[in-house]
C-alpha cells in the first residue's frame, strides 16, 4: 500500500463528510461545514486540511485551526478498511508539524465523551487527559 498526503481540493467535499460519517464525528453540514465555508477555509489556509489518499480515493482527513496560542486538531476520520495502518498517526504528526512551522508549542483535541477509541488513539500519541469541562455558546445550531 502507498499512500500519498495532500490537501483535498473543494470537489471531493463529499468524500470529506462521507469519512467523518463514517467515523460518527459530529458535522453541520448546512451551517459551518457547508461546501462554501469549507472553500473559503482551503483557500485562506490549506496547509491545514491533510488528507490520505491510496491512488486517488481518500482514505483519512484531518484539519487543523489555531486560537492563537495552540493548535487545535479537528475531526480526524480514516476509512474504516485502513484503520490500523498508520494513517491517523501520519495525519496527526504532519498537522503537528504544520503547527511547529508556525511557532506553537501546544496543540490539542477536543473528544467526544462517547467516543473512547479516540481518547486511547490520543493518549498513544502522547495527549494528555487533562479533565477539562468545554461549554459552547452558539448563534445556532447550524454552527
Amino acid at each position: 500500500m502507498s499512500i500519498r498526503f495532500r490537501t483535498p481540493s473543494i470537489e471531493e467535499y463529499d468524500r470529506i463528510l462521507e469519512l467523518w460519517e463514517e467515523a460518527g464525528l459530529p458535522y453541520k453540514p448546512e451551517g459551518r461545514d457547508t461546501q462554501e465555508n469549507i472553500k473559503q477555509e482551503l483557500k485562506e489556509q490549506p496547509e491545514y486540511w491533510i488528507a490520505a489518499y491510496e491512488e486517488e480515493r481518500m482514505v483519512g482527513i484531518v484539519f487543523g485551526t489555531d486560537d492563537g496560542r495552540k493548535g487545535w486538531l479537528n475531526r480526524l476520520a480514516v476509512d474504516e478498511d485502513y484503520r490500523e495502518e498508520g494513517i491517523g498517526k501520519e495525519l496527526v504528526k504532519r498537522l503537528e508539524n504544520v503547527f511547529k512551522s508556525k511557532g506553537f508549542k501546544i496543540w490539542a483535541v477536543l473528544i467526544e465523551p462517547d467516543n473512547p477509541e479516540a481518547m486511547v488513539f490520543f493518549e498513544h500519541l502522547g495527549f494528555e487527559d487533562v479533565d477539562i469541562k468545554y461549554y459552547s455558546k452558539r448563534e445556532s445550531e447550524k454552527v
